[in-house]
């Protein structure tokens, strides 16, 4: 299929409005068929419970042109799976596994002219949401939802490669102990606006969140899970309840012990042992970047300094973002269901 005549290469990582998108409406205790439409305007009453408690939760995923010439998505059986369990959380009507894949399929397939091309950089966001529709004044959830698709072509989250960052440990708490730090709703990252703008006002790329309880450990920051790398080379994340299950995390993870023949542990991090220069690289990993690398964190004035450097990727990410990448691009061989072609 031809593509879109536009300069793939010149995208930012902003939205732009394609043709279609999905929609499913849940009413009457059960969901419609859903369509593909291409109307980008949603309508709804004043006191819609989204507006009112922020009932939302979402997904975000992104559709490729392999190699050999094919459209893919990454993985998106665990988003459907990730998004279940928000649902779940927010007390709203699970969107099956099942239609969720297809919802995923048929946005793309619509929407293929919008799939950058291979070379280019460029991929096609997918962003999977669901609010509560109807109004609601007292304080429980909705009785009608929408479940809604859309997609925009982003550029790479880098522009001229992925240098390192300088991130700060926050004051502010991302999640409560036994809150929802562990799904993905929207409120999770409207609390965290404030911090981030005040972070980019001061010079910083992102906010380090430590546990609320004792603030002693690690745990990630406002849109990324956070990875280190060992004086020994070994892979090494955060473990805790509060944290988002980053599918790109879980991702590395495994290519890390499978593909790299490294050591890969998942444990409690403190901020004391990452002072104490116990990791030699660090970086954030999210679907959006898939790795960002970490060369300096300020915990108020104090730089805590990787021996990778502020130069460029350390060799160690670097060879984990080449084999990912390589991977969803077509050019290594994927784990068995890694990669779904679109139809």
């Amino acid at each position: 299929m031809a593509k879109k005549d536009i300069a793939w290469e010149s995208l930012g990582f902003d939205y732009v409005r394609t043709d279609k998108r999905y929609v499913s409406c849940f009413k009457d205790g059960k969901w419609d068929d859903g369509s593909i439409t291409d109307d980008d305007k949603i309508v709804l009453n004043e006191c819609a419970c989204v507006f009112q408690y922020a009932q939302t939760v979402f997904e975000g995923l992104k559709a490729y042109t392999t190699e050999d010439g094919r459209t893919v998505t990454f993985r998106p059986d665990l988003n459907a799976d990730r998004m279940i369990d928000s649902e779940k959380r927010l007390k709203m009507p699970v969107f099956s596994k099942e239609r969720f894949l297809d919802a995923v399929d048929r946005v793309v397939k619509a929407n293929e002219e919008w799939v950058p091309p291979y070379g280019s950089g460029a991929t096609l966001y997918i962003r999977p949401y669901m609010f509560g529709s109807n109004p609601v004044i007292g304080v429980k959830p909705a009785a009608e939802y929408q479940f809604r698709i859309l997609t925009t072509p982003v550029g790479p989250y880098f522009k001229g490669g992925a240098k390192p960052i300088t991130v700060r440990i926050s004051d502010y708490d991302r999640a409560a102990p036994r809150g929802t730090g562990n799904i993905k709703a929207g409120l999770n990252y409207a609390m965290s606006l404030y911090a981030i703008v005040d972070a980019h006002e001061n010079g910083f790329a992102e906010n380090i969140y430590l546990d609320p309880g004792t603030r002693t450990r690690i745990e990630e920051t406002g849109g990324a899970n956070i990875i280190f790398i060992d004086k020994d080379g070994n892979l090494v994340t955060p473990l805790s309840n509060s944290i988002l299950p980053s599918i790109t995390r879980r991702s590395i993870m495994y290519v890390a012990e499978k593909y790299l023949d490294m050591k890969v542990t998942q444990r409690e991090i403190t901020l004391k042992e990452v002072e104490e220069g116990n990791f030699i690289e660090c970086g954030l990993c999210g679907t959006a970047a898939v790795i960002s690398p970490v060369g300096c964190i300020n915990d108020h004035g104090k730089e805590i300094r990787f021996a990778s450097g502020m130069d460029e990727m350390g060799p160690t990410l670097k060879k984990l973002y080449d084999t990912l990448t390589g991977i969803q691009m077509g050019r290594i061989e994927a784990p068995e269901g890694w990669i779904h072609e679109i139809r």
